[in-house]
């Protein structure tokens, strides 16, 4: 089993909200809850344990079962909501809220913090040792040389497990990510295939039992309800706010939000589930609402027109930071129709798996016509070109790759593609950045504005492998699991230059958890000589 370091790795439980991080001062016992900083949700703070002499007892193992101290304490979890210390001859100190301390003589099992109860030490740490063992059981193998991470990412999966939106959902990280969203949930589904179908089909139906009528599923499912519009943007401007929404009267700003999703990745998730466990009851239940929400985009997010969707706003593209918004608020980067054509080949083999081979037949069409008119109205000779409000954007980001995603372009244009991704711009020791290494814009520990993000890379090396480059989808594959492994931890995002964590990035972040199993679990032949 391996260890907690109680900073970036803390102590907490499948469907728990309570963590217990160490401090200068002694242990802190904070809960996870959605938009708020744990230190504004303490329960307890400066544990500390003594033995009968008044020597500190120091913690001398961490690990998912317990936190053990010298002198046989432990704090373990009697159940989610129930933390229990336990010992003999010792006592502990700490700190309340509002800074008054209290203090308990350890006599046997009691609870911490939690509803009050009787609890039986060796009854909670059986329990507790068999939760774990049975979720380890069920990871799937990896290469040896990666199996220490793939177990402290399979930890962050289960941990990061909550009831949310009257399902189990899987939040991205329970330090400042405490909801389900959208396209998160689609990444974590990837992973939870292969121990537990249907609690990946659970992230896509959390989705779906939140869709709005307009076909729309919500960019976030949260504690107390949904996020699926906002008035907000990152790095905010208010004047460029205006001109996107419109003004009322000519001279105000419209009170009306801006409808925000997440990219339309439904569809490639829940085929993926369905390959792995086949259940068409599901997918005639899921079918309906992901043909809805696929409809949404043409319908109500594409503002000229043209059959080629825009995002109406930053949130809906999850590329919240990336240098393209600083050209206008609304875009239109090439990886959005490019999802949305894979989309509608994988609604096409719902519908035959369905047995509504005509149904299939026209998303086929649909997705080749969808492809044909990205080429004609987007592609400039030697990049796909972003547009936001209409203009187009001279940054080069990843994005600009992900028509490959589609497996439908031309051959000359993939080409060209995959030779940009193998050019100076994109390809380094640790790629791929989110913006070109070589762009004004790039800045390697700012968010999408440069860092590696493990899903970037994940789409591109199945789009890689879909449109025929195998050889560099492999060795792509190879970098990104040789980063994660050698950086010492599961990251939001990566410095591109170092392969190191990025300074803001959180911790224990659930998409590149999800990924780096799927991608460890399917790990390519090592290279040639």
């Amino acid at each position: 089993m391996f260890t907690l370091d109680l900073v970036e790795r803390p102590f907490t439980e499948r469907g728990s909200r309570l963590l217990v991080t160490a401090h200068p001062d002694g242990l802190r016992v904070a809960r996870a809850e959605y938009e708020t900083p744990l230190a504004e949700t303490v329960e307890l703070s400066g544990l500390v344990v003594r033995d009968r002499g008044g020597r500190g007892l120091p913690v001398v193992r961490a690990t998912p079962t317990e936190v053990a101290f010298a002198g046989g304490v432990s704090l373990l979890f009697a159940d989610s909501s129930t933390l229990v210390i336990t010992g003999h001859g010792a006592q502990a100190f700490w700190r309340r809220p509002d800074g008054a301390e209290q203090s308990l003589a350890l006599t046997g099992c009691h609870v911490l913090t939690g509803p009050p109860g009787t609890w039986s030490e060796p009854a909670v740490r059986a329990a507790a040792e068999a939760r774990w063992d049975a979720w380890f059981a069920r990871m799937p193998p990896v290469p040896a040389d990666l199996a220490a991470p793939a177990r402290t990412a399979w930890w962050t999966l289960a941990v990061n497990l909550l009831p949310i939106g009257g399902r189990e959902g899987l939040v991205p990280s329970k330090y400042g990510y405490v909801g389900v969203w959208n396209w998160d949930a689609l990444f974590h589904a990837v992973a939870l295939r292969h121990a537990s179908p249907a609690l990946a089909r659970d992230q896509v139906l959390l989705l779906l039992d939140h869709q709005l009528p307009d076909g729309r599923l919500p960019d976030v499912v949260h504690d107390r309800g949904v996020l699926a519009a906002t008035t907000d943007l990152p790095r905010a401007d208010h004047a460029r706010l205006s001109e996107h929404v419109g003004r009322a009267n000519g001279t105000e700003p419209s009170p009306d939000p801006v409808p925000v999703t997440k990219p339309p990745l439904a569809a490639w998730a829940v085929w993926k589930i369905h390959q792995a466990d086949p259940d068409l009851a599901f997918l005639a239940a899921v079918y309906p609402g992901l043909v809805r929400a696929h409809t949404w985009w043409f319908t109500a997010s594409d503002p000229d027109g043209d059959g080629l969707p825009a995002y109406l706003h930053p949130y809906s593209s999850g590329l919240d930071d990336s240098p393209v918004w600083d050209y206008g608020p609304r875009a239109e980067p090439p990886d959005l129709n490019a999802y949305l054509i894979h989309q509608a080949d994988r609604l096409a083999d719902i519908a035959d798996a369905l047995d509504r081979p005509a149904e299939a037949a026209r998303w086929r069409e649909r997705a080749a016509a969808h492809a044909d008119l990205l080429v004609a109205e987007r592609w400039d000779g030697t990049r796909f070109v972003t547009l936001a409000d209409d203009t187009p954007v001279p940054v080069r980001t990843a994005l600009d790759l992900m028509p490959l995603f589609t497996g439908r372009l031309p051959a000359e244009v993939a080409a060209t593609l995959e030779q940009t991704l193998r050019s100076a711009a994109f390809w380094g020791e640790h790629p791929v950045p989110t913006v070109a290494f070589d762009d004004p814009a790039f800045d390697p520990e700012a968010m999408w504005r440069g860092p590696v993000w493990l899903n970037i890379n994940y789409l591109l090396i199945e789009g890689l492998r879909r449109s025929g480059f195998t050889a560099t989808a492999d060795e792509l594959h190879r970098r990104t699991l040789a980063m994660v492994r050698d950086a010492g931890g599961l990251y939001e995002y990566w410095n591109p230059l170092t392969g190191a964590r990025a300074p803001r990035a959180t911790s224990g972040f659930g998409w590149s958890a999800a990924l780096f199993v799927d991608l460890a679990a399917n790990p390519p032949e090592p290279a040639a000589g």
